[in-house]
């Protein structure tokens, strides 16, 4: 002990010298250091040796010994632990752990305690050297986003250009597939969506939110006016005003009301990066303060998640498929591919860029037969052309029933694989043969509910029977417009079934779009952003999958047992209780839960902090929201937000926030983790990014980080939402956590700003999906679910159902209602109860409406904004000085209407209405239009919440009702409208 004593007093003595010689070297930190007044204590705890350090106007002294009154106290339980902590090897398991065992304790007041710990970490990482000097005073950076990671080229502080990564010599080169005599093989670089290009224009958007602002007629301590949100104008304000009013109200609201009356939500995507993301920092803060979350729907795969669960496992991908080693197969294997409510070149999977168009391009190079079913001609099939089948919205169950007729009178099925693999299919067979009902499920009862011709849905049936096929069911088999219809869960479970009969896993036969199942390196570990970044929330992320065991940090738990359900925040608000079912992923009997608000005992929501995105233009039936904001039963609501848009216009105070382009971040492409565990599978290179700093916050906007930490200091929390690390301190973080350490070093990769993740020899290549399933095997796929109690039997041997295969009668359905007519053991047709078969709706309103995900924005966040995306002609049309939103109709439907091209529209229902400018396009079928969801703009004629939109948010028009009553699942694509010429008045 005696020669730890020592060392610990060498390093008190030292530090005053490290101190004073960084203020030497960096103008920086010489300015820091007259930033505080103070004296710092650090000690043993027992007082037997101590030194304090002496802040005062920029210099720095010490003294040996124990200082009676000093501001800020750091002690330690013995000198063998000080001086662990205090070395500059130490490990951040070793100070996270002496932390919560209080083996290092700091007491004194927040926001001296967290500027004292900074400024010592500072000493270590003052000047960070990154970016690559191109010439001419202009240098690259690397950023990541939510359609592909980029190089950032500044000059003097500006943004110049953004383009995609090219690779040099030294990054790894691609995969190689060979199949039928041909290799294949992706180019050496990485690729962008359309609406990554547009981030220039967004960084520099007119629409920035630069300083804080607060509604010109709110007053904290005085009239609140909430009925003028969204009417009346805003001030500019001083951070510091900002960011008292906020934090008072969290207290204020805490004392009066208790726990839960502070919600939260957030738009299911924000800015990219692993710290910055909605999983991380949010929940971080959240959860030190105690809040009511707003619980998510699956709201991408709604039909899957409600329905194909119960027919083969899959909670943990929310019903969606696994996808291993995928494209090998299908290159090799494949001889048809139905593209069933499926576009991938628009939705690019999911933050998949144009990764996989090139691929798709192959199954045409080979000669694959493709067919499209949509009720939209959409890009996938305008790329790559085929055969096209469009059924009416919500019926293509009905479509589903009659191609499993024609296999099962036919013989076009795999029997043995029934057999061996599956369960339930005698009572499936009866039902499609019409010994239940009566009614057989022939493709001519299919061409009354779907408008397909009964001969081509026989001939798809019976190639389909005869061919290896490979069903792409949503952009990553997964998402997708029908699983978002009154029928979703139908859908989906059909989905299922037909690969059931089709014996899914052999070669050549399983889910997939060649989106997604690329041979890149699944081992190596790298985190999603779902897996929580800082967060420390173990229960809310995928964090216990991995993160928590490699980036030591304290853990975060929310102490409120209140959630409110998304689609429902309009009730919870205005009536004061709602109901849902849980969006559960860890087992299959997780979503029989109800979510009932309020929860005994806890207060109901008085202060909505609203963060990123806008429910206006991506949930359903949003007028309701609208109105719920202008409700006095909300005391108070702030908004951060990067612009002003959607809700941030309703909002008491803003809070501006930069983009990731302008902060500290580091991500992956493409991976999201959790949910959709190995997304970057959809990618042709894993690529690793350490997002830079490009270039300094525009106006006075904070990170999100920065935001909520200044709001963490007023609350005495600063300490313990930041653990004294700064943002890019956090990256060294969570790179020190995965596998890069071993391939590339800190600083090669702090300044090159990205590795290339080398993919896996053909040899050691993944398993092939549902391959293991097929075979009989156990699972051998790279997944870590379901969890061993959720197998029947044997571990790893058959799927997550009770029977461990594949469903055709669902056990858990049947065990939980089996009288459910909504959704019965067995997968039927069942009419959407909003549609051609809601006779007197259907009367009024004869127009079915799809809205399903953008091609040229990722949901709101590109849209808008004045940026370049609005130069796309298929995006947004110019008419009178305001680009407005594009409906899509038939020819047919136009001249009935007396509407012509570009001519502006009023598409209505009893919800609400929206002024689009038509288009007419054989590309939808008579008695269907389409408009995409996702207008971040939101631009009422009159009154909010009661008058038309010119910003072009459809989902005003869209029905709030479950798909299913024991669902939280929203069917927006089960809508009906009509489209009149507009004139220009204001009423609904």
């Amino acid at each position: 002990m005696a020669l730890e004593s020592t060392q610990f007093s060498v390093i008190l003595f030292g530090l005053e010298k490290v101190l004073k010689m960084t203020a030497l070297r960096s103008a920086t930190f010489a300015e820091r250091l007259k930033e505080k007044n103070l004296i710092a204590q650090i000690k043993l705890r027992d007082n037997s040796q101590g030194r304090y350090f002496i802040f005062k106007d920029g210099k720095v002294s010490s003294k040996s010994g124990i200082y009676s009154n000093p501001d800020i106290v750091m002690s330690f339980e013995d000198a063998a632990t000080a001086v662990r902590i205090m070395s500059p090897t130490k490990t951040f398991l070793e100070f996270i752990s002496s932390a919560k065992s209080f083996q290092l304790d700091m007491r004194g007041p927040d926001e001296l305690s967290l500027w004292f710990a900074e400024t010592l970490n500072m000493t270590m990482s003052l000047k960070p050297d990154y970016g690559v000097d191109m010439g001419g005073g202009v240098k690259r950076y690397t950023s990541n986003t939510n359609g592909g990671p980029v190089f950032v080229y500044v000059k003097d502080g500006k943004i110049i250009r953004i383009t995609p990564i090219d690779f040099d010599e030294e990054d790894a080169d691609p995969w190689v597939v060979k199949a039928r005599g041909k290799d294949f093989s992706p180019p050496k670089k990485t690729t962008v969506s359309p609406h990554t290009l547009a981030w220039k224009s967004m960084i520099y958007s007119p629409n920035r939110l630069l300083y804080p602002m607060k509604r010109v007629d709110f007053d904290p301590n005085g009239e609140r006016n909430p009925q003028n949100r969204g009417i009346s104008g805003y001030e500019r304000i001083s951070w510091n005003e900002a960011l008292e009013i906020v934090a008072n109200e969290i207290k204020r609201v805490k004392r009066e009301h208790g726990p839960g009356a502070i919600m939260n939500g957030s738009g299911s995507h924000h800015t990219w990066g692993a710290l910055g993301y909605w999983l991380s920092a949010r929940l971080r803060f959240f959860n030190s303060i105690g809040w009511t979350p707003v619980v998510h729907n699956p709201d991408s795969w709604e039909g899957w998640f409600w329905g194909a669960t119960h027919h083969w496992g899959q909670s943990a991908r929310n019903g969606g498929s696994e996808f291993y080693n995928l494209v090998e197969d299908c290159l090799q294997n494949c001889e048809m591919m139905v593209f069933w409510s499926s576009d991938p070149e628009s939705t690019s999977g999911v933050y998949g860029a144009s990764e996989g168009t090139i691929r798709r391009q192959w199954l045409k190079e080979l000669g694959i037969t493709l067919v499209h079913i949509d009720p939209y001609y959409n890009h996938t099939v305008g790329l790559l052309g085929g055969k096209w089948l469009a059924p009416k919205p919500g019926t293509d169950s009905a479509m589903v029933l009659a191609i499993a007729y024609v296999w099962i009178t036919e013989n076009l099925y795999d029997k043995d694989y029934i057999d061996k693999r599956t369960t339930g299919f005698e009572k499936w067979r009866d039902y499609i043969l019409g010994k239940e009902d009566g009614s057989k499920k022939t493709p001519e009862w299919q061409e009354q509910e779907t408008g397909v011709p009964a001969k081509d849905v026989r001939a798809l049936a019976r190639e389909w029977g005869r061919k290896k096929t490979y069903l792409a069911a949503g952009g990553i088999a997964g998402f997708g417009g029908a699983c978002r219809t009154a029928t979703g869960t139908d859908w989906a479970r059909g989905m299922v079934c037909l690969m059931a009969m089709q014996g899914l896993g052999k070669p050549g036969i399983n889910m997939g779009s060649m989106q997604q199942g690329t041979p890149v390196d699944t081992r190596f570990y790298f985190p999603g952003y779902a897996e929580g970044g800082m967060s420390g929330d173990i229960f809310g992320t995928g964090n216990f999958l991995n993160l928590y065991q490699r980036m030591p940090n304290i853990v975060t738990m929310n102490t409120v047992k209140q959630g409110v359900p998304r689609l429902k925040i309009p009730e919870a608000i205005m009536d004061g209780h709602c109901e849902a079912y849980n969006a559960d992923a860890t087992t299959i009997e997780g979503q029989f839960i109800p979510l009932k608000y309020p929860t005994p005992g806890y207060s109901p929501v008085k202060m909505y902090y609203k963060y990123g995105g806008s429910h206006i233009g991506t949930m359903v039936d949003t007028n309701r929201y609208i109105n719920m904001y202008r409700s006095d039963r909300l005391e108070f609501v702030v908004n951060q937000s990067i612009w002003f848009e959607g809700e941030a216009q309703f909002a008491d105070v803003i809070l501006p926030a930069c983009t990731n382009f302008e902060r500290w971040d580091i991500s992956e492409f493409a991976n999201c983790g959790g949910y959709i565990h190995h997304s970057f599978t959809q990618v042709n290179h894993r690529v690793a990014v350490l997002q830079h700093k490009c270039i300094e916050p525009l106006g006075e906007s904070k990170s999100d980080i920065q935001i909520f930490l200044e709001l963490s200091k007023r609350l005495g929390l600063g300490s313990v939402f930041s653990e004294g690390s700064t943002e890019l301190e956090w990256c060294k973080r969570l790179f020190d956590g995965t596998d890069l350490p071993h391939n590339i070093p800190w600083k090669k990769f702090l300044k090159k700003g990205y590795y290339v993740i080398p993919p896996l020899p053909e040899d050691r290549r993944d398993p092939v999906s549902f391959r293991w399933y097929a075979d009989g095997r156990p699972k051998d796929t790279p997944e870590p679910f379901p969890a061993p109690s959720d197998y029947t039997e044997e571990y790893r041997m058959g799927l997550q159902t009770q029977s461990g295969k594949l469903e055709f009668e669902s056990s858990s359905l049947k065990r939980y209602d089996p009288n459910d007519p909504e959704r019965p053991p067995i997968m039927k047709y069942n009419p959407a109860w909003e549609g051609p078969h809601a006779t007197e709706l259907f009367a009024k309103y004869p127009l079915q409406l799809v809205s399903p995900h953008p091609k040229f924005t990722f949901h709101t966040q590109s849209d808008g904004k004045d940026s370049i995306i609005n130069d796309i002609k298929d995006h947004r049309i110019l008419i009178n000085g305001h680009y407005y939103w594009i409906i899509r109709i038939n020819p047919q439907d136009a001249a009935a209407r007396g509407i012509k091209e570009n001519n502006l529209v009023k598409a209505f229902n009893d919800r609400g209405a929206v002024i689009c400018a038509a288009q007419l396009t054989e590309r939808i079928p008579p008695g269907t239009v389409h408009s995409y969801e996702s207008s971040a703009v939101y631009k009422p004629v009159g009154e909010p919440g009661k008058s038309p939109d010119l910003g072009g948010c459809v989902n005003l028009l869209t029905p709030s009702r479950m798909m299913i009553k024991k669902s939280h699942g929203m069917a927006a694509n089960s809508c009906l409208i009509e489209i009149t010429n507009w004139s220009g008045e204001e009423s609904v």
